[in-house]
């Protein structure tokens, strides 16, 4: 690895920009200045494998293709959290040669910003908590308190819980966690433009209602200032380097399924404003991600990406088209359709990007090239894994090309002055193909709880990511379905309503054999992320 000080000198970075973080990570002071803003690209993918697509992985090679071509080009992503990176999926710093370092700090506890969330997020509830058992049972006391905790860990047992049980402890209340990257303070960080939007969205967070049914907010509790103090170092984006030195951001961490699932707008904006080219990721398929980027965060910054690269491999379209082994993958374009048509209702151009796996045979290739110029689509392969920026140099040059191209106005899914339930129809029935959409008893009780409150809000859906349904085993089912919608949350800092789809958990839990079970140190060296 370089040493930080190398890619602060290659950014141009002036001594007052950045604070070394150890010898391999560095922190970005302030907000960029004026320099006219590079190209912004998405790299996002079809409905995903348990495995995932390699959008990291993909991410992380255009940005170095870019590079071995003579492009200024930095990566911006999320941070991993320790859930996923002990639980199923494993680590989230790229893989084989198309990796972030220093990966095992990227992965692990890094610069701490999600323990400082995590800190943000718990004190407030402590306070609102406190504020609940002093002024008990008087009209301005708090009655319930909504914000949940949160824990940056898989942890099935803190779904539902009750605090506040023994003498003196508090009074009682059914309460429960989160994960860190589902919490209401993860996507306010995430959205803020500065540390002042920061602590206006902080301000107008709802902790919970009073008697008399009015929500009390953190500026209500007289207690914005404490919150953000605990978050003012982490609100400073990690600068980091690929595998071949290029540099790279990785800042805040919303899930995609539970959350709006992008990197923080301040690390966007930082890369925007030092390369030509700044490439970033939304998490899982587009119909989860991208469609948040582009409807949520787009919409509150004006980014507009010049291309989106929809990463497509083999064994996610055998999934979707249920083939087994070496069975065709045709079965399975559907899926590669529905995502190519979601990223065009943005008005979005968009390159096709195989990330090729060893067992792909040159007609399983074939056949997808084939389809994507039916559609009119670009299509290239990558092997980014096995070959790091070597194995991109096509997909870097197509990159260039289609980005010289026309800039393409950006088109939202719906409009903020457009009704609540108008909103959800429509991300239902333009982004999953659903015929209808249907509310449980508790989701409507919800809406006419809130009421004035979610108008002009954007929309977060919270749907499993292996379907365009709310069932996770539907991968094949294409259009015409309902899409049940079972809860309603108001996130009134982020600026948006959580709709929850199905079965979501905002806490996961760990599976029968947890990737924990994998992680050793060897050789002082940590082994199995």
């Amino acid at each position: 690895m370089k040493p930080i000080e190398e890619l602060t000198k290659e950014l141009k970075l002036s001594s007052s920009e950045y604070e070394p973080y150890g010898y391999y990570k560095a922190k970005l002071n302030g907000i960029p200045g004026n320099k006219k803003n590079g190209k912004l690209i998405l790299v996002t993918s079809i409905s995903p494998t348990k495995q995932g697509n390699g959008k990291t992985v993909t991410t992380i090679s255009l940005a170095m293709g870019l590079r071995k071509i003579g492009k200024s080009v930095i990566a911006t992503l999320r941070e991993p959290s320790l859930g996923p990176n002990f639980g199923m999926k494993g680590g989230a710093a790229g893989g084989g040669k198309a990796i972030l370092k220093p990966a095992d700090d990227i992965n692990l506890h890094f610069t701490g910003d999600f323990h400082a969330i995590t800190a943000a997020n718990n004190m407030l509830v402590a306070l609102a908590e406190n504020y609940r058992y002093i002024h008990q049972g008087k009209p301005e006391g708090l009655k319930t308190i909504t914000l949940k905790r949160c824990l940056d860990v898989n942890d099935r047992s803190l779904r539902q819980i009750i605090t506040g049980m023994g003498a003196s402890n508090g009074a009682p209340m059914e309460t429960g966690f989160v994960i860190t990257p589902a919490s209401d303070l993860m996507a306010v960080f995430c959205l803020s433009k500065d540390l002042n939007d920061l602590q206006k969205r902080v301000g107008r967070m709802i902790v919970g209602y009073n008697y008399n049914g009015e929500a009390i907010t953190t500026d209500k509790l007289g207690v914005t200032g404490a919150i953000v103090a605990l978050l003012k170092d982490a609100f400073k984006p990690n600068l980091v380097q690929t595998a071949e030195g290029g540099p790279a951001l990785v800042h805040g961490g919303p899930f995609a399924n539970i959350a709006h699932g992008c990197n923080s707008l301040v690390a966007t904006q930082w890369g925007l404003h030092l390369a030509d080219y700044t490439i970033t990721e939304a998490g899982f398929g587009s119909d989860l991600g991208a469609e948040k980027f582009f409807n949520i965060k787009c919409r509150t910054t004006g980014f507009n990406p010049s291309l989106s690269v929809l990463v497509v491999t083999i064994p996610a379209l055998k999934l979707h088209g249920k083939a087994k082994g070496s069975e065709t993958v045709e079965a399975g374009l559907w899926n590669l359709e529905r995502h190519i048509h979601i990223l065009q209702s943005f008005n979005q151009r968009v390159l096709v990007a195989l990330n090729q796996h060893i067992e792909d045979t040159p007609k399983e290739i074939a056949t997808v090239e084939a389809f994507c110029l039916e559609q009119k689509v670009p299509f290239v392969t990558h092997q980014g894994y096995a070959k790091g920026g070597d194995g991109a140099l096509q997909l870097a040059e197509i990159v260039c090309n289609l980005t010289e191209l026309p800039e393409r106005p950006l088109r939202f899914t719906y409009g903020l002055e457009d009704s609540f339930l108008n909103k959800i129809h429509k991300i239902a029935t333009t982004i999953y193909g659903a015929g209808k959409v249907s509310f449980s008893t508790k989701a409507q009780k919800q809406i006419e709880k809130l009421e004035i409150q979610l108008e002009n809000l954007a929309i977060c859906m919270a749907k499993t990511q292996y379907s365009f349904t709310d069932q996770p085993n539907q991968a094949g089912l294409k259009t015409g379905f309902t899409l049940h919608v079972d809860d309603i949350y108001l996130n009134a800092g982020a600026g948006f309503v959580v709709v929850q789809c199905g079965d979501i958990m905002l806490m996961p839990g760990l599976p029968k054999e947890p990737r924990a079970k994998q992680i050793q140190i060897i050789n002082n060296e940590i082994k199995g992320i």
